[in-house]
Order: C-alpha cells, then structure tokens, then sequence
C-alpha cells in the first residue's frame, strides 16, 4: 500500500487546430488507503487522468509518485495497478475463476500459490462469490460480471486501485447493491484508490474525500461538506447539492443587497466582506426562511414530496427568478408562509459576478 502524489500533470493531444489541452497542470495528493472520488462533467479529463496514473498514456509534462517511488516512465504493467472499467472486460472464452487466475498463469506463480491467492479472495469477495467461479461471463448478470472484474483486480494486491465509472452500466438496484459491496472491499483492503465517476451521489458515497474537474482542470478537492458550504467557485456550488444550487442576480450598495428591485439590510460581518457592486447569489433550497417581516412571495408552480425525508421540495418564482425551495413536509402543507420568503443571508453563498470566484461563504455548520 503506498500514496499518490501527482505533480502539474499536463496532457496535450494532436488536434485539428494544433496541440489540444486534456489535462491542465493538476497536482494532487492522496493519502495510503484513502479513496479520492473525481467527479465532473463528461470529457473533463477524469478517464485521461486515470490512464496517466495507470501508465497506459504518459503526461506531456509532470511526473506521478507512488509513495517517493517516481513512476512517470514506468511501463503499466510494472506498476502494480488495479484498474476496472465501466465494460468489465473479461475474458469470454475463461470461466469466472480462469479470469482471476490468469495473471498467475502466466508469471512465475507455483499452482499452489495461485490456488490459495483464488481461494482468498473468494472469501473476502462474500459467500455468495464462489459459486459464480465455475461460470463464464455470459452466463453472469452485469452485477455479477463487475464482482468478478472487480475480484481479478484484488486478486494480485495492487497498490493502488483506479476505478473507472465501475457501476455506470448496472440497473439501479443492482448498482445500490455493488457500491455497497465496492465500499466494503476498499475498506477492507485499505488500498489507496481513485475512483472516477459523473455521479455525485455516488462519489459521495464511495470517496473519503471529492476532487470536482472541469475542463481538464481540478476545481477544488475537499470533503463533501467542504465543496458544499466552503466551494472555491460557482461551477463547484453548482455541481455539488441536490436540489441544484438557486443563482440569482444581485448588487451590494452601501450595506445593503439588492434583487429585482428589491433591498435588504446585510449583517454587519458580511456587509465588510462582500464588495460593493454586482454579484451572484447562490442560494441552497434549504437556506430560505419563511414568515419573514421583510419576506416577499413566493408564487408556486408545483412540489415534490418526498416523505422519505419528510421534506417537499416546491418550485416557484420569487421576485421573478425560478427558484427552488426545501421545506418540512408538515410546512409545505399550507402556503401562509411562502407569501413573507426570503433567503437566510449568513447561510448564502457569494460568487464574483465576473471570474466566479466565492466572495463569502458560511462554511461547514458546528455539529455541537
């Protein structure tokens, strides 16, 4: 088990109009046995990163560390790495345990050794994975397919583990079930692993801590509640929360915000952070507080209960804006509050109107 540092990592590909960007300048650090989830948008670089990791394509420039180990040239298939795909890619002609033992077979293992190696991680993979050895991959459900994707990857203790949207093809169901399991295993090996997916509920899930990419670039790396009440800019705020982040248009004049038209007194701490000038709000569905004296209202289009939760989440506009807003499920029961609405102005975020960048942000609320 070691670490992993990436040290401005540039990948530039050949384009129709010359050298084309994929990855730019991305340094990171992840720690033995942590799981770092990367999550972004499509054709952002995280597949590219991954293989650069893997040694299946090299940098442009930078170099990648296991441990203090330099293996920017380090041919891929001496670096330890276990690698699954979102296809599983297993051998079709093989039986469940001909995939896990093939590595064995072909390097200097005695059949004892790989007999016992087979054998351990079967047990470690659940009761219910020894029966799927004696099958062949058509015969197996996608899920049981990236069980044993995911099987001949442990098998031969990498290093590090690169996981490559592994779940993406599975049913909802099946997927639920398989991140569990996957979470289990990282746990229990305790291999420091990347995990790359477009999900952030999954990423959240699976990672100890998130990197959020965009356009060949890491926006921001941090705990979920860091890129959730603490992001470096919109396009994080964005990217991460569920129901997506309300943005509205402001301006700050002489201690006060205004929108649409409308103005109110900002706290004190705020009015001295916040520049005066034009701005974007950020507001969570959470972060609106009815029956307010200086609340104005919000006229619904429709909700969404979700009784799980016991929450509703009602949409509407307020001063004109689309906005989304989360509410006890006993509250959004009767619209008396909704007519005095207005966001919780410490609890906002504050974007620069021009480069994006947070202005001021509440951070991570105290637990006690």
């Amino acid at each position: 088990m070691t670490s992993l540092r990436l040290e401005h990592i540039v990948k530039d590909y050949d384009g129709p109009g010359g050298r084309q960007p994929a990855l730019r300048d991305i340094s990171l650090e992840v720690a033995d046995g942590e799981t770092l989830a990367i999550v972004g948008p499509s054709g952002c670089g995280k597949s590219t990163l991954l293989k650069i990791v893997a040694g299946l394509e090299f940098p442009t420039h930078g170099r990648i560390y296991y441990g203090d180990m330099d293996m920017t040239d380090i041919k891929p298939q001496d670096r330890g790495v276990g690698m699954v795909f979102q296809d599983y890619a297993l051998y079709p002609a093989m039986k469940s345990k001909g995939n896990l033992a093939y590595y064995f077979e072909h390097h200097d293992y005695t059949r004892d050794q790989m007999e016992e190696r087979v054998r351990r991680t079967a047990e470690l993979m659940g009761v219910d994975f020894q029966h799927l050895l004696g099958r062949f991959p058509e015969t197996l459900s996608g899920g049981e397919q990236q069980r044993v994707a995911i099987a001949r990857c442990i098998v031969r203790d990498p290093t590090i583990f690169l996981m490559d949207e592994p779940i993406v093809n599975l049913d909802a169901k099946r997927r639920e079930k398989t991140r569990i399991e996957i979470k289990k295993l990282l746990r229990t090996f305790g291999v420091t692993t990347l995990y790359v997916t477009h999900d952030q509920q999954e990423a959240i899930f699976m990672g100890d801590r998130l990197a959020v990419m965009r356009a060949g670039r890491i926006e921001q790396v941090g705990s979920f509640d860091d890129l959730y009440y603490s992001p470096a800019n919109l396009f994080v705020a964005t990217f991460i929360g569920s129901p997506p982040l309300n943005v509205l248009p402001a301006a700050v004049s002489e201690g006060r915000l205004h929108i649409a038209g409308q103005s109110w007194p900002l706290p004190p701490e705020l009015a001295g952070r916040l520049p005066p000038g034009p701005l974007r709000l950020g507001v969570r569905a959470e972060h609106w507080l009815r029956d307010q004296p200086d609340g104005l209202p919000l006229e619904v289009s429709h909700s969404e209960r979700i009784p799980t939760e016991r929450i509703a989440i009602v949409h509407g506009q307020w001063l004109g804006q689309r906005v989304t807003v989360s509410l006890p499920l006993e509250q959004a029961e009767t619209s008396s509050g909704l007519a005095r609405l207005r966001p919780d102005w410490e609890q906002l975020l504050y974007f620069a109107a021009d480069d994006e960048r947070v202005l001021a942000s509440p951070g991570p609320p105290e637990l006690f």
